[in-house]
């Protein structure tokens, strides 16, 4: 094998999808930080054991595992940013109230998640701790969608669901920790002979509850037929509640519900969203309540937030016009020198042509050029 190949679902990324996928970056920030979000940055390698505490277990299988030279202990390379921030906001800032925090880094999987995927997104992300009420989960998911305009995707679709339905339907149930994943798979895949084989020894209000989510998904209606078909708990009731009310206050998406998704990571306490576009093979943002997530580190702070990877993004994202360059002549001339580098400090691209080149592709289209006139440098158009 060449030593240049790279492993399976891992590729570089070339100048031009380069040059956009910044430009995605600094708008997003920009975007999360009008709504008064503060850019972290953790580092992408930790001790494996701050990486998989608490709610970080999920991330076990995912997640790249080595012996560090200096400590000999294990360090983990991060497969989702969500804890790291949480151990920020709960040991470093401390802050009491409100709390927003934004970021944009690549994280690492062993896996992809699904065919085709990369093994390393680039993930954004904006969370908000403090605020335990329904206002900080419509701030999130509005931030979510404003993003996602800034960059011009449209058509959007907001699917919502509601971790507390599940947890409300096994109140009571002694199910283990791998039986209970048996269980979310099965109403993950929808599937009905699976769910009713794993759930065939539980009561029966449980288990007639988790088979009606099977086909609670669609319109508004939805919330509808769960109140009618679903035991009345105050926790789902609530749970259904919620749902009603974030639907009511989203502007400028389709709303749908599925009662039955529990993808994504295992740390979900609450509301939870996911926001699709046509041409996008899954989900372009995933996010919701994660109220536990901070316990661990010592602050059982109420937080939600959501999630992104650019180079997913980046695939449905019409492609902005370049902005043109101009070219100049290489030469030791002090006038064309001190032009080109006022040019640059006006926030033009300049392009030196170097001895020898000029006939070479033109990678920045460039319009214009910097010529000689009369005893000085003028730009012209080419």
């Amino acid at each position: 094998m060449s030593a240049w190949v790279l492993p399976d679902h891992i590729a570089d990324v070339l100048p031009s999808e380069a040059r956009h996928i910044e430009e995605l970056r600094r708008l997003l920030l920009d975007t999360a930080r009008g709504y008064g979000c503060e850019q972290v940055m953790p580092p992408l390698l930790e001790h494996l054991e701050s990486l998989l505490t608490g709610t970080g277990e999920a991330l076990d299988l995912q997640t790249f595992k080595l012996v560090d030279q200096l400590s000999g202990r294990m360090m983990g390379l991060r497969a989702d940013t969500t804890p790291q921030v949480a151990r920020i906001d709960a040991h470093l800032l401390n802050r009491r109230g409100v709390t927003r925090l934004c970021y944009c880094g690549p994280v690492l999987h062993t896996r992809p998640g699904r065919p085709h995927a990369t093994r390393e997104p680039l993930q954004f992300g904006a969370e908000i701790y403090g605020h335990a009420g329904l206002e900080a989960d419509l701030e999130a998911l509005t931030l979510a969608l404003d993003c996602l305009r800034a960059t011009r995707v449209a058509d959007l679709t907001v699917d919502l669901a509601d971790a507390r339905i599940v947890r409300a339907l096994l109140a009571g149930v002694p199910l283990d920790a791998a039986a209970l994943a048996r269980v979310h798979a099965a109403l993950a895949a929808k599937d009905a002979s699976e769910l009713a084989a794993l759930t065939r020894g539980i009561p029966a209000a449980s288990r007639e509850g988790l088979a009606a989510l099977l086909s609670l998904y669609g319109d508004q209606g939805v919330l509808d037929e769960a109140e009618k078909c679903l035991p009345p708990a105050p926790l789902l009731r609530e749970a259904l509640a919620n749902l009603r009310w974030l639907a009511s206050q989203v502007e400028g998406a389709r709303i749908s519900f599925d009662l039955a998704d529990l993808r994504g990571y295992a740390y979900y306490s609450g509301a939870r969203f996911a926001v699709y576009t046509p041409g996008a093979s899954d989900a372009l943002v995933r996010g919701g309540r994660y109220d536990e997530v901070g316990a661990v580190f010592g602050r059982n702070r109420p937080a939600v937030g959501f999630s992104l990877d650019l180079k997913e993004l980046v695939g449905v994202v019409a492609k902005p016009a370049l902005k043109a360059a101009i070219r100049a002549p290489w030469g030791e001339d002090a006038g064309l020198r001190a032009a080109i580098a006022e040019l640059r400090r006006s926030g033009e691209t300049v392009v030196c042509v170097l001895p020898g080149h000029e006939s070479e592709v033109d990678e920045f289209h460039c319009d214009r050029e910097l010529a000689r006139q009369g005893g000085g440098w003028a730009v012209r158009p080419l």
